[in-house]
């Protein structure tokens, strides 16, 4: 699913370099990673983004759901593309490189990330969220539906999972949700999702 590409880049090469071929790209430690997700991927990707644009509907807030937004951390040499973010319309007059690359610099902008984990569910588990909790986005989901990630972050057995990191004074707590459960939001108090509706459209 993930490939790497050519050599070390920065995030300001990154973004200079970004082709208008109709793919995915990321920036992890300066190098260049083509995403490619599978089919059962991008249905979890749908299911999540039909459920969420009606609770945004329905709460007529500032908020939205880009089809592609990139987020960069701090440093130079990373830039990722969230699977699904919320951004707040208000928070971006804020933001430097939005009108210019769809960037986000500032986690105030993002209400939610959520990341699909697949074959890089390291990146999802380890650095993903140690930077989106440093930018202080205030929640952050990991929907994993393959049960890919390591026991110390889904335990034993290994079952499909959709883990929730909440900002609470500045660091991340996790509920964790499994097949048969609701999922809690406190950005989407009442949202109505299960894991087991996720997880039918990848089965």
């Amino acid at each position: 699913m993930i490939q790497a590409l050519q050599r070390l880049m920065t995030f300001e090469e990154f973004l200079d370099w970004y082709p208008e071929d109709g793919n995915c790209y990321e920036l992890m430690d300066g190098e260049v990673i083509s995403v490619r997700p599978r089919g059962d991927h991008e249905e979890v990707i749908s299911v999540l983004t039909r459920k969420l644009d009606r609770e945004l509907e329905r709460l007529n807030l500032p908020w939205f759901m880009p089809k592609t937004c990139c987020v960069k951390p701090a440093g130079n040499l990373d830039g990722y593309v969230p699977d699904l973010i919320v951004l707040d319309r208000a928070q971006l007059v804020s933001e430097p490189l939005w009108k210019k690359a769809s960037t986000i610099m500032r986690g105030e902008s993002a209400r939610l990330v959520v990341e699909v984990a697949s074959t890089n569910w390291q990146d999802d588990y380890a650095k993903k969220l140690e930077d989106y909790e440093l930018l202080g986005i205030s929640e952050y989901w990991i929907v994993d539906y393959r049960a890919l990630g390591g026991r110390r972050y889904i335990g034993s057995p290994k079952q499909p999972m959709v883990s929730i990191y909440e900002l609470v004074d500045g660091v991340y707590q996790v509920r964790q949700f499994k097949r048969g459960e609701a999922i809690a939001s406190a950005i989407f108090p009442e949202l109505r999702l299960t894991v087991a509706e996720i997880l039918a459209v990848a089965e």
